[in-house]
C-alpha cells in the first residue's frame, strides 16, 4: 500500500497542482494479516471539522471489524473516483454522480446506501437565491447574461447533473450561456455566497440546508429557495469489486447493523450516526444508480433535440428507453424513494 505522501502526489499530478483540496489522516503501519483499508469521505465542510464528526465512527469501525482503517477526506469528486481507480482507496461514501462513475470506472460495487435520522431515503436538488430577492425561477431561464449563478461540483449529483437535467435543458438552456458569470463550488461555497449576496443564485440540495437550518439557523434566514428537483436517491457505500471478501462482508455487516440494536450502546451509535445527519443504512447494489443513468440519458436526449440532431436523437432516445426498461423493472422490487421533506425543502 503506498503510504501517504505518495498517496496525495499521485493524485495532484493527476489533476494538476492546487486542484485538490484533501486531507487524510496519519497512515498507521500496515501489517500482511491486517491489510490497511483506506476509506473516502466528501469533504462537504472544512476537512478538519468533518474529521471531528466522522471519528467516532471510524473509531467504532475498526473495533467491531478488525480492520486497519484509515480515513481519506477530499473534498474533490474526482479524487475520491480516481483513488478508488487506483486503488489508493478500498471504500467510500459516495454522492450519487461520483459513485456512479465510481463503479464504471473504478471497479467500485454499491453496498449500501444512506438514510436521514428519521428513516427518509430521499432528497431533492434546489437552486437557492437570497431571502430578500425577488428572483424566479422563470426569469432566471430568461437568460439575459445579467445575473451570476452557482453551479456545484460537475460530478455532484445535485449541484450539477439534477439542475441540468431537470430544470436548464428542457427549457433549452445550458447556464454558460445564460449568466454573466457561472463559478463552480461546494454546496457550502454557494450557500456562504448566496447568503452574503455575493452572487445571485445557485445551485444546492434540501439535505445541506436541513443542515445549515439546525446549525446555523441566522444564516439559514438568509437564503430561500425558488426551485425543487423530482426526488433524487440517497447518497451510498461503495467498495472496490477486489477487495478481499472477508473484509467487504465485516464492512457490510457493520453498517448494515450499526445503531439498529436496543439499549445504551445503540442509542450511542444512533447519535454517532445524527451528527453525521445519518439514520441506519440499508442495504442496496448498483441498480441503486438507475434513476442516475436515467438522469444522463434524459440529458444526452433533450441536448440531441436541442441541436436538431436527427442521428443522434434516435441514438440517444434508444439509450433512454432501454434505461426506462430497467426502471420499470426495477420499480417492481423496489418502490421509489419519498423526498426528505422539511421547510429547507420547499419553494418560497
Amino acid at each position: 500500500m503506498i503510504r501517504r505522501k505518495q498517496i496525495v502526489g499521485a493524485l495532484i499530478a493527476l489533476m494538476g497542482a492546487g486542484a485538490v483540496g484533501l486531507s487524510a489522516c496519519s497512515k498507521p503501519e500496515e501489517t500482511t494479516t491486517n491489510p490497511e483499508i483506506a476509506f473516502s469521505v466528501l469533504s462537504v465542510e472544512k476537512a478538519q471539522d468533518l474529521e471531528k464528526l466522522w471519528t467516532p465512527l471510524f473509531e467504532d469501525m475498526r473495533k467491531e471489524t478488525g480492520l486497519n482503517i484509515r480515513p481519506f477526506y477530499s473534498s474533490n469528486y474526482t479524487t475520491l473516483i480516481e483513488g478508488m481507480r487506483f486503488n489508493q482507496v478500498q471504500a467510500g461514501w459516495f454522492s450519487n454522480a461520483a459513485g456512479l462513475e465510481a463503479i464504471r470506472r473504478a471497479e467500485g460495487e454499491v453496498f449500501a446506501h444512506s438514510t436521514y435520522p428519521d428513516g427518509v431515503e430521499g432528497y431533492t436538488s434546489v437552486i437557492i437565491v437570497p431571502a430578500k430577492s425577488t428572483l424566479t425561477a422563470d426569469q432566471l431561464l430568461t437568460c439575459d447574461k445579467t445575473l451570476d449563478f452557482g453551479m456545484g461540483d460537475v460530478k455532484s449529483t445535485s449541484g450539477t447533473l439534477a439542475p441540468l437535467t431537470y430544470f436548464f435543458l428542457p427549457a433549452g438552456k445550458e447556464p454558460n450561456t445564460c449568466f454573466k458569470n457561472v463559478r463552480s463550488a461546494s454546496h457550502q461555497a454557494n450557500i456562504e455566497a448566496v447568503a452574503a449576496g455575493v452572487i445571485d443564485a445557485a445551485t444546492n440540495n434540501s439535505t445541506a440546508l436541513w443542515e445549515l437550518e439546525e446549525t446555523n439557523p441566522e444564516k439559514f434566514n438568509k437564503i430561500k429557495v425558488i426551485w425543487n428537483s423530482p426526488v433524487l436517491p440517497n447518497d451510498v457505500l461503495i467498495y472496490r469489486k477486489d477487495l478481499d471478501p472477508a473484509a467487504k462482508e465485516k464492512l457490510r455487516s457493520f453498517f448494515l447493523t450499526y445503531g439498529t440494536g436496543e439499549g445504551a450502546e445503540a442509542d450511542r451509535q444512533r447519535a454517532v450516526l445524527r451528527k453525521l445527519y445519518f439514520g441506519n443504512f440499508k442495504p442496496d447494489d448498483n441498480n441503486h444508480f438507475i434513476p442516475v443513468r436515467l438522469m444522463e440519458a434524459t440529458q444526452a436526449l433533450q441536448q440531441a433535440k436541442n441541436a436538431g440532431d436527427a442521428a443522434a436523437i434516435d441514438k440517444a432516445q434508444a439509450a433512454y428507453d432501454a434505461i426506462k426498461v430497467e426502471e420499470a423493472a426495477y420499480i417492481k422490487k423496489a418502490p421509489p424513494v419519498q423526498a426528505k421533506a422539511d421547510a429547507s425543502a420547499s419553494v418560497q
